[in-house]
């Protein structure tokens, strides 16, 4: 591209940044969960710059809120107790990954923290549908040892032992504290039982031989017409090409019919469910290629109806009142942030819940989904934000999602407007591994599948040059988590093909990840990336680490001071590396911040050095 048609494309460095720090200023409201009568909604807010708990009433709408104070560490989770009389939040230790369980009443007295400290890890379970205790779930911080679950007082924090088992989580517990609803195993082979603690009998809910992952289910009575008393209802891939909605019903004595599918798509996959306390209505979530589609089913007659007109293209957290009657939900999408919307069953009708934020007065780019093939034939798709008004290649870079069972959406991420505003192309593939496309497509990089992750990010790379968005001298490979492994390992095992690189909370030796990460973490991750003995010789040989001295180009790593999910030394060591190679590497630490970056001023940081990093190096 010539120096003269650089002005018509972009926006200064320095504007690009201002863009990128006002969009982080765009604060989000998410994670909703209502009062019985659905006259109430909890959730989480970043609007004063970081996320904390607001209550708003939702009649008349929009109504003001109310911000209820817990201590100085960021909200991560809320749940509001089916009696109405308290808050249950999760809290992130010092904003690291660690989080502890508090107990609030609605108008921000009789606070109290019933789990958790900074050493120990407790996780938000639900309310019993009663409402009167919650679970709280505790991972040992000593390998090998397994989970302990409890129910919580919240008016006396008296915890009472529920469950324990290696890596249980508890999904659901019934209104008389009878039936718990479990799931158990590592990633992407997770599974659920349902336990009666009255006869102390426990039922799998999906044949075992069947290959899969089920991560959402919970009870609710049957169909008035199902001779069963209680149905589980499941999102699962279990033995099924993509996620489906599926029935199993539960009896007293053990006498379970088989589980049937209710809900299935060939083109989407299921993503989230909710139900009312009757059991007869459910809302469904569904994941189009990473846009969002919403249907309501009746569970007598099995009915889908379509929601249509959703306010945005990505919507999350789906909360159906009690009664069935109406839906609160998170939607976002490229040009707005996150914020709340309540459906109207009846009438199914949109009605916003939330403020939106003033946005920087110009356009927003919205992305645009690219498909192509990687070099083993592997159908691949991905978000292209283009530079508007270019018409020849440019720089640009490949932007890889953490996981490596997430998936790159078009939702609300400053850091790509603002890349495009510096003139930088961005393209956020969805290569394998990543959810939404199936069960083949997110287990095809399991362990030593990972060599056909590495080709697919030289085949988004290819694409890139092949549609002519970019210059094949200027792109730059970027990502968070795994992404950011991904970024070390494209450098590292294929110099010479990219201009720069952003390593953002990445491992560079898969080995002390293992060593090093939270007990619980690595334990459940030995199928997506291999046993640290049994397949030590493979994670020496996939882990960037050991062929640093092949990075020549510029990299900037950004690691945050409490991460211990990849833990920091994962940064210090690579960086230590280059230095001592005399290589060009930044490195950026954000002190108070974990795995996830919370504070809008760590964001603000973040997208200023990533724009200038990557303005400067690929002389955008």
């Amino acid at each position: 591209m010539t120096d003269r048609v650089l002005p018509d494309v972009r926006t200064s460095v320095e504007e690009a940044v201002e863009l990128g720090e006002q969009l982080v200023d765009a604060w989000g409201c998410w994670s909703p969960t209502m009062t019985r009568n659905a006259d109430r909604v909890a959730y989480i807010s970043d609007r004063s710059g970081m996320p904390e708990l607001w209550v708003q009433d939702l009649e008349p709408a929009p109504a003001p809120a109310t911000r209820v104070p817990l201590t100085e560490d960021p909200v991560v989770a809320v749940e509001w107790s089916a009696d109405g009389a308290w808050l249950s939040c999760a809290v992130a230790t010092d904003g690291g990954v660690r989080t502890q369980v508090w107990v609030v009443r609605p108008d921000g007295t009789d606070a109290r923290r019933v789990a958790g400290n900074r050493h120990v890890h407790a996780e938000l379970g639900p309310w019993t549908r009663s409402g009167h205790r919650v679970v709280v779930m505790v991972p040992s911080p000593h390998p090998g040892e397994g989970t302990s679950c409890y129910l919580a007082d919240p008016a006396t924090g008296e915890l009472t032992q529920l469950a324990v088992g290696e890596l249980i989580h508890v999904l659901d517990i019934s209104m008389e504290e009878r039936l718990l609803v479990l799931r158990d195993g590592r990633r992407g082979h997770e599974f659920c039982v349902v336990v009666d603690r009255l006869t102390d009998r426990d039922h799998r809910l999906l044949p075992p031989d069947e290959t899969g992952s089920t991560e959402v289910a919970f009870v609710r009575r049957a169909p008035e017409d199902d001779p069963h008393p209680a149905v589980a209802y499941l999102v699962t891939d279990a033995g099924r090409p993509r996620r489906q909605l599926v029935a199993a019903p539960l009896a007293p004595g053990g006498r379970h019919d088989a589980p049937r599918t209710l809900a299935a798509r060939d083109d989407a996959e299921l993503e989230d469910i909710d139900a009312d306390d009757a059991g007869t209505v459910l809302m469904l979530v569904w994941n189009v290629a990473g846009r969002s589609e919403l249907e309501l089913m009746d569970a007598l007659t099995e009915e889908r109806i379509h929601v249509p007109d959703l306010p945005g293209t990505v919507a999350s957290d789906p909360v159906l009142s009690r009664d069935g009657s109406s839906v609160v939900v998170t939607v976002d999408g490229p040009e707005r942030p996150r914020a709340l919307w309540r459906l109207d069953v009846a009438t199914l009708t949109w009605t916003p819940v939330t403020e939106t934020p003033p946005l920087p007065d110009r356009p927003l780019v919205a992305p645009t989904l690219e498909t192509y093939r990687s070099s083993d034939g592997l159908e691949l798709t991905g978000w292209l934000y283009r530079v508007p008004g270019r018409t020849e290649p440019g720089p640009a870079t490949l932007w890889f999602h953490g996981g490596p069972e997430s998936q790159e959406r078009p939702d609300f991420t400053p850091e790509h407007q603002a890349l495009v505003a510096a003139g930088i192309a961005v393209f956020a593939p969805n290569i394998r591994g990543s959810s939404g496309f199936g069960r083949e497509f997110v287990h095809a990089d399991d362990i030593a599948g990972r060599y056909g992750a590495f080709a697919d990010v030289l085949a988004s790379a290819a694409h890139l040059e092949a549609i002519g968005v970019a210059d094949p001298e200027r792109i730059a490979v970027t990502g968070r988590s795994y992404g950011g492994y991904l970024t070390l390992a494209a450098l590292a095992f294929h110099p010479g093909l990219f201009a720069a690189g952003v390593d953002i909370c990445g491992m560079s030796d898969l080995r002390t990840f293992y060593r090093d990460t939270e007990p619980w973490i690595a334990s459940a991750a030995f199928p997506k990336y291999g046993h640290p003995q049994r397949d030590r010789k493979l994670l020496k040989a996939i882990s960037p680490l050991r062929a640093a001295a092949n990075i020549e180009v510029p990299l900037l790593v950004v690691h945050g001071e409490h991460d211990t999910n990849v833990p920091i030394g994962e940064a210090h060591q690579i960086v230590a590396a280059l230095q001592h190679l005399g290589r060009p590497v930044e490195y950026l630490e954000l002190p108070g911040e974990g795995h996830v970056y919370r504070r809008a001023t760590s964001r603000k940081r973040l997208v200023t050095e990533f724009v200038r990093f990557l303005s400067r190096t690929l002389r955008a």
